[in-house]
């Protein structure tokens, strides 16, 4: 039997880190269900404490889930509140398959807090390894 998955990346800030990583994938933040946290919390299954506001938004505080709008079907990534930064380098991570758009997307993303950390190839292949605002690794290919 196979199984489904979802991408968990740790974060300091998960919704600040859900709503670039949906706009670097143009991808969407799942939507916060507002009525629904305020039962919970009304009914005595979460606390106050559980939530914040981001972007005049009620959300969870401990993590924000950001979906392809256009095949659901694919795995999510939600990002998962931490408290520590980042130490080391990732084991593993994200390559984005941009293509000949390679460097006009490495161009919008360093705009938008992203880092170039190197420019690689082998063979025909070619990437760019580049680092989010919290400093994960990911690929341009």
């Amino acid at each position: 039997m196979s199984m489904e998955f979802q991408v968990t990346i740790d974060s300091e800030d998960p919704h600040q880190q859900a709503k670039w990583w949906a706009s670097a994938l143009d991808w969407e933040v799942e939507p916060s269900d507002e009525d629904f946290i305020r039962g919970l919390i009304e009914a005595g299954h979460a606390q106050e404490s559980d939530t914040t506001s981001f972007d005049v938004v009620l959300v969870w505080r401990g993590g924000a889930a950001i979906r392809d709008p256009e095949h659901p079907q694919r795995p999510r990534v939600l990002f998962q509140l931490v408290p520590e930064s980042k130490q080391v380098k990732n084991r593993l991570h994200l390559d984005l398959r941009a293509g000949d758009g390679r460097e006009a997307l490495a161009e919008k993303l360093v705009a938008a807090g992203a880092t170039i950390s190197h420019r690689g190839s082998q063979g025909p292949y070619e990437w760019i390894t580049m680092t989010d605002p919290e400093s994960n690794e990911f690929c341009l290919c």
